[in-house]
């Protein structure tokens, strides 16, 4: 009936142009509204003619109704219209406005080229984060960066986005701690990984009901960035390469208890051992070893002989350089061999040492 109503005031033939284009502009908008688009663009440009001054809104308007007809081409030009008038006209255009042209852009990309619509769409992005900053922008900005393999702005966004406490999924987390390590920066991944595992987040979880064995979704609460192996693996080697060796052992601790080899605990036992923890290397080694499944197997007993020499341990020592002799590798054979023949050195040399000690003393 209101359709009606409008229809026949623009059929009037007495009524002033004023009234008659607010008519023609306010059927156009019902039109839309009841999906009518071919009818509704119609309209518009109909509109469009008779008025002295289009308007950005208008202009925006007919965007959005040859979007939904799927008529692309001409909704990214409307679009365009819309948001360089509003720019002339010194007002900041419509968010959805900048969207809509995005959307329009990634639907012609085959007829635009892969690579120019990438471009075409950053442009509107890097002006989204900063008009309307979202994090749903900043994601979308940093993902196209990644494509254009521009990975220190990805990095920048990323890092931008992580400042105004956007990032909630711990891939987030992990993308930004490992773009950081990238481009050199291993404290700050460290940081990053350190505020994912402290913020709190509600997430679903699929459990088995003891009850009746069906799977059931629980609702749970716990940290962004969870304390797995991966993730502690990650934090340990943030902190180690920035030269934090003291935070860094907790953490590849932690990751060595949950880890199903043994490669964290002699990981573990090498930090310790770089710290002159002979002790903790010792120990950290031979739980290593114990786990099993290392990579060359000769050089983590090459490890543990060092930190058995410099304990004074030499029978162990020894033990453990003719293990590493078995191998192989001629290269490592000769170092271990060299190993066993500097410790029977060292070990008669302390043996002295030791003798002329208790002799001076003997005789004071």
């Amino acid at each position: 009936q209101a359709m009606q109503a409008y229809e026949n005031v623009i059929n009037e033939p007495e009524v002033t142009l004023p009234i008659r284009n607010s008519a023609l502009f306010t059927l156009a908008q019902l039109n839309l509204v009841q999906e009518n688009y071919a009818k509704g663009i119609e309209l518009i440009l109909q509109w469009m003619d008779q008025v002295e001054t289009v308007t950005a809104q208008s202009w925006s308007l007919l965007g959005q109704a040859y979007f939904q007809q799927g008529n692309f081409r001409k909704a990214m030009s409307s679009m365009r219209t819309a948001i360089s008038m509003s720019e002339e006209e010194g007002y900041k255009p419509k968010e959805n406005w900048y969207v809509l042209l995005a959307a329009c852009i990634s639907e012609l990309k085959k007829e635009i080229g892969e690579k120019k619509a990438l471009l075409q769409q950053r442009d509107i992005y890097e002006i989204l984060v900063n008009l309307y900053p979202k994090k749903i922008y900043f994601v979308q900005l940093g993902g196209i960066y990644g494509q254009l393999g521009r990975e220190k702005d990805y990095m920048i966004t990323l890092k931008a986005a992580h400042a105004k406490d956007f990032l909630d999924k711990e891939s987030e987390y992990l993308a930004l701690a490992q773009l950081l390590l990238l481009n050199q920066n291993p404290y700050w991944a460290a940081q990053v990984l350190v505020s994912g595992q402290k913020k709190i987040t509600t997430y679903t979880e699929t459990v088995k009901d003891k009850t009746t064995g069906e799977e059931v979704k629980v609702e749970k609460t716990g940290p962004v960035v969870r304390d797995n192996e991966k993730n502690l693996k990650l934090l340990a080697d943030s902190w180690r390469m920035a030269q934090e060796i003291e935070k860094a052992i907790p953490v590849l601790e932690k990751a060595a208890q949950l880890s199903k080899d043994g490669k964290s605990y002699v990981l573990l036992g090498n930090l310790y051992l770089a710290e002159d923890k002979l002790e903790q290397a010792v120990d950290s080694i031979k739980k290593g070893l114990k786990k099993g499944k290392i990579d060359k197997i000769s050089q983590v007993h090459l490890t543990l002989g060092q930190a058995y020499f410099e304990l004074q341990r030499f029978e162990d020592a020894k033990k453990e350089f003719r293990t590493a002799a078995r191998d192989k590798d001629k290269k490592v054979k000769t170092t271990a061999n060299n190993w066993i023949k500097y410790t029977e050195n060292e070990e008669i040399r302390v043996k002295n040492l030791a003798l002329r000690r208790d002799y001076i003393q003997s005789q004071s």
